[in-house]
């Protein structure tokens, strides 16, 4: 499980189907935390590792915004689009029961002796977005991003205490942040209705953050797009989310990567797409233009008798995939373009080249001046 390579897929770790409800993977996930939690599996490291392992599957699957990565791209996806290597690599077993204690901590009475008591929560995490142009995507760029965020109360130093008094320990449940209700051979363990599970009570509340150990702050950060980014990708920007109660770390910043239309060229995944017009003659005798590039331009060599919808492809001429690196094509499309208008002297060569074609064409039309001369004499005549 070190590598990508030897990850498995995440909905067969589960054992549902790619089209299970959010609910299924629910269940599914919380039947395997329990069959394979530690407490009930002592000194067993193969359950250990797939008591990880599923908490990892659960938590891409269970976003919404993870899920539609991780099926259209896989593992690769979780990673190059914002996310880490195929899902969140938990440190320890602490931070697995932290982020998903509320699933089966209840059936366990380890959650009290996990660190019920002064418990550090992680920080929210957050979403942001920016908007690019196609040449940005291309070359990769950087972006600011302001947002407003939670920060630790610098004047209670994130305690929630007023400056001078310490919070207390919660009389109810004795500073474990659980209570626990035995019932027959079952013990069931819940969080602490009057401290809510931080053992504590701050009975003189911080004149700054009233008690909540946090405060808002606005800040601009600077994010490096990579090239290649498509539209609907993410980035994802570690440790730069809220912080979290009781000095706890800061989630991530989720930043959202929107690419505009370009008016020339279509983006399909890395391969660019583009339509160039020529000639009726120079399809047919072959010419070279010049092209544009989506940095700089080049030129193309049209062969003779190049058909109109023909597509030229120039391979390395696209974008850059974000998580291999390879660049993709410029396709080009021949658009034989057709004069609306055209002098005598250019009507009389394609007439003579029609008559050498043994082509039929429509006769010159008269002028509106001598249909009119002719309806005219036509009446005299009668």
């Amino acid at each position: 499980m070190s590598t990508m390579a030897t990850k498995r897929d995440f909905y067969e770790v589960l054992g549902v189907s790619k089209s299970a409800s959010a609910e299924e993977i629910k269940k599914a996930y919380k039947k395997l935390a329990l069959k394979n939690h530690p407490d009930r599996n002592p000194g067993d490291d193969d359950a250990v590792e797939r008591f990880k392992e599923a908490a990892e599957a659960y938590e891409a699957l269970s976003d919404p915004d993870k899920r539609a990565r991780y099926d259209r791209f896989g593992h690769d996806g979780l990673r190059g689009a914002g996310g880490p290597g195929g899902g969140t690599q938990f440190h320890d077993l602490n931070d697995i029961f932290e982020s998903f204690g509320d699933i089966f901590g209840d059936m366990f009475g380890g959650g009290a002796r996990r660190g019920g008591r002064n418990r550090v929560v992680r920080g929210a995490d957050l979403r942001a977005a920016v908007t690019i142009d196609l040449v940005a995507a291309a070359t990769g760029c950087e972006q600011d991003v302001k947002l407003s965020r939670k920060k630790s109360c610098q004047r209670c130093a994130g305690s929630g205490a007023e400056p001078g008094t310490d919070p207390e320990q919660c009389d109810y449940c004795g500073g474990a942040g659980q209570v626990v209700q035995a019932q027959g051979f079952f013990r069931i363990q819940t969080t602490c209705p009057a401290c809510r599970g931080q053992g504590k009570i701050v009975r003189h509340k911080c004149n700054t953050c009233y008690g909540s150990g946090r405060e808002s702050e606005t800040v601009t950060l600077n994010v490096k797009i990579p090239p290649g980014m498509d539209n609907g990708m993410q980035l994802c920007l570690r440790g730069e989310g809220e912080a979290g109660p009781n000095n706890g770390p800061r989630g991530d910043l989720y930043v959202d990567v929107r690419v505009k239309e370009h008016p020339i060229f279509q983006r399909r995944e890395n391969h660019l797409f583009f339509k160039a017009p020529i000639t009726y003659t120079q399809a047919v005798l072959g010419t070279t233009i010049e092209i544009p590039l989506i940095q700089g331009k080049d030129e193309l060599k049209v062969a003779a008798g190049t058909q109109p919808g023909e597509t030229i492809r120039l391979r390395g001429k696209g974008l850059p995939d974000p998580r291999t690196g390879h660049v993709g094509d410029l396709h080009v499309e021949i658009q034989v373009v057709v004069p609306k208008k055209v002098s005598e002297h250019h009507e009389k060569l394609l007439r003579d080249l029609a008559g050498h074609e043994e082509s039929e064409v429509h006769p010159h039309r008269k002028s509106w001046f001598d249909k009119l001369k002719d309806f005219f004499s036509s009446d005299v005549a009668d």
